[in-house]
């Protein structure tokens, strides 16, 4: 099951609309939300609020599975994707699958930029080592948990000026 930013709102997401449209709450850019921290009330949960009335349709995950379902089902334009979230739902944190979905992602026809979510590191050698591998899977940025408001939205506003030239993506 996958959590929409609105969960009353059962209909399928409109197609993103063209740039400069008349339309401002119809979403024109799909975000892939994962976090598998435990912490209610967090940057992940406050980001869709953020993010709506500016036509981003955030599409919450909470496990590998609904992931993979979302990157079938929808376009996704930009994802962040936490390295700690579950294989499936009600799973221990022992079997994280978050590097799954960042091969997913990868190998669609056009992988969107990706923004990698790493829990806090044991010490500089993980850090290291846990940085490189988010890298070579292809990931824009890499930020460390617990995250900063501040600091995600930066982040967001460099992947929308890098990889969509600060214009909205059409299709």
């Amino acid at each position: 099951m996958i959590l929409r930013s609105d969960q009353s709102d059962q209909r399928t997401p409109a197609q993103p609309a063209e740039a400069g449209s008349d339309q401002p709450n119809t979403p024109r850019l799909n975000l892939l939300l994962s976090y598998g921290g435990w912490r209610q009330g967090s940057v992940v949960d406050q980001l869709p609020r953020l993010f709506e009335p500016m036509g981003i349709h955030s599409i919450r995950v909470h496990c590998g599975r609904e992931a993979a379902e979302a990157i079938q089902r929808e376009h996704i334009h930009i994802a962040m994707v936490d390295l700690d979230i579950p294989l499936d739902r009600g799973q221990n944190q022992t079997t994280p699958a978050g590097s799954r979905v960042l091969q997913l992602l990868r190998r669609l026809d056009q992988p969107p930029p990706t923004v990698v979510v790493r829990p806090p590191q044991v010490g500089p050698r993980d850090s290291a080592r846990s940085l490189s591998e988010a890298l070579r899977e292809g990931a824009f940025a890499v930020l460390d948990r617990p995250l900063e408001l501040e600091t995600t939205l930066e982040v967001m506003r460099r992947v929308l000026r890098r990889h969509y030239a600060d214009n909205w993506p059409a299709a």
